[in-house]
This record gives structure tokens, sequence and C-alpha cells, in this order.
């Protein structure tokens, strides 16, 4: 594994890592929600969404990008709970569907990952509404997109990029 690509075994750790990350920060996100009406749970929802996955990773001993994807895929569909967790297991179901498909990744595959994620997520989403975790994933895709297409090839600097974006937008969205 080179320093621009990610194998299954550290997917894996990120997947598990952001899924804590979540739980800690469950609070703050039922604190965000105002769409479609401010219930105050989609930090909640999203945590037992991605718990469920967790849960279905960790019991897996060294698999391969395949397993993990699958983990991933089916532990949050398994597990979705409410609107968030639904377009949530289907942004993962479509990025895992790309990925599963490789031993490592690179900037580019993670790029169409993220296309897939974010039309597999409008999919499923009779009425999409913009200012949501849609609008969230279209922005993660847009500046994968737009790095890959400046040639952007180092993996750090490239998600740092990414993530940096996605939290401009979600500080835009209502």
């Amino acid at each position: 594994m080179s320093n621009n690509t990610i194998d299954s075994k550290l997917l894996a750790k990120m997947f598990m890592a952001g899924a804590c990350n979540l739980e800690k920060k469950k609070d703050y996100i039922n604190e965000l929600n105002v769409f479609p009406v401010p219930d105050g749970d989609t930090g909640t929802n999203m945590t037992m969404t991605i718990m469920s996955a967790y849960k279905e990773l960790n019991a897996l001993e060294d698999p391969d990008m395949r397993a993990v994807c699958k983990a991933i895929s089916s532990g949050s569909l398994r597990g979705a709970r409410g609107n968030s967790g639904v377009i949530l297991s289907q942004l993962i179901r479509g990025f895992t569907k790309i990925a599963s498909e490789y031993k490592e990744l690179d900037v580019d595959i993670i790029t169409d990952a993220c296309k897939n994620s974010v039309a597999t997520a409008y999919k499923a989403v009779m009425k999409p509404k913009e200012g949501t975790i849609l609008t969230v994933a279209s922005g993660v895709y847009d500046k994968a997109e737009e790095l890959r297409t400046a040639g952007e090839k180092d993996l750090a600097s490239f998600l740092q990029k990414v993530v940096e974006y996605a939290d401009d937008v979600l500080l835009k969205t209502p």
C-alpha cells in the first residue's frame, strides 16, 4: 500500500473511527436538524445506522475490500433509522458499490465512488431537497472531481481538502 491508496484494513479503520466520531457528535447533529421538521433526532438516527454497520464490520476477521464494503453497506441498510439514516445508508451503498471492485482506493476511485454515492442517494429520495445532507454529499463529489481534474494525487491532501469543503457547504445549508 502506498501513501496514495487506501486498502481494506485502512478503510475499515477509517470507517470505524468515523462511526465513533459520529456517535460523539450526535447531539450536535440533532441540533442541526431542521428539515423537514426540527425533530432533533437526525444525529441519533444516523448514529444508529452507522453503528449497525460498525458492528457488522467489527465482526469480520482480516476482510478484503469486497467484504469491508459489503459489511458497511449491508449493515447500514439494515440499521437505517429515519430519513437521515436511510439517506446515509444509500450514500454508503453507492460509495461501496464502486469501492468494492478494487483492492485499493486512490483519488480517481474515491471520486468515482463519491459520484455514485450522490447518484444513489438522490435516486432513493422521492423529492430531494437542497440544503440537506444531499447538498453536502454533492459538494463532496464536486470538490473531489475538481481536485482530480486538477491532477491531485496525494491522498492525504485530497481528503483534507474534500472534508474542508464539505464543512464549508454544511455551514451554508439552512
